[in-house]
């Protein structure tokens, strides 16, 4: 609440979320306070909008069908797959990352080889 009146920005709704232990995606957010005709939320509007996106948390992907899903990119069946298709994955399918973004996110996982094991990759991010 910057202005006193006991309400945030909209703009400012995913990261209120985000902090009060939700991971919703960009897409969720925007959905979920599309049709708000103010651009300030009051608590009384706020609780059914986390309400309805705490509902859909439920609906992400465990770590086991995350690794499933990388899978299909390893080539050589041995649990890695190519830091460069990686970050093609990242940046141009689903909701997109920036270059910033997966810059943080593969930091410290490629090997010399140019390569990252998918495993602990998802491991290690579920668990941070």
């Amino acid at each position: 609440d910057d202005r006193g009146d006991d309400k945030i920005p909209k703009n400012l709704f995913g990261e209120v979320v985000r902090a009060l232990g939700l991971n919703p995606t960009e897409a969720q957010i925007k959905g979920t306070i599309q049709n708000l005709k103010t651009d300030r939320i009051s608590f009384e509007e706020f609780l059914p909008l986390y309400d309805s996106l705490a509902k859909k948390k439920d609906n992400n992907m465990t770590e086991e069908e995350l690794i499933e899903g990388l899978k299909v990119f390893d080539k050589e069946q041995n649990g890695s797959i190519s830091s460069a298709e990686l970050r093609h994955l990242l940046t141009n399918l689903g909701e997109r990352l920036s270059d910033e973004e997966v810059e943080q996110l593969l930091s410290g996982f490629e090997d010399k080889n140019g390569l990252i094991n998918y495993e602990d990759w998802i491991r290690k991010l579920l668990r941070n």
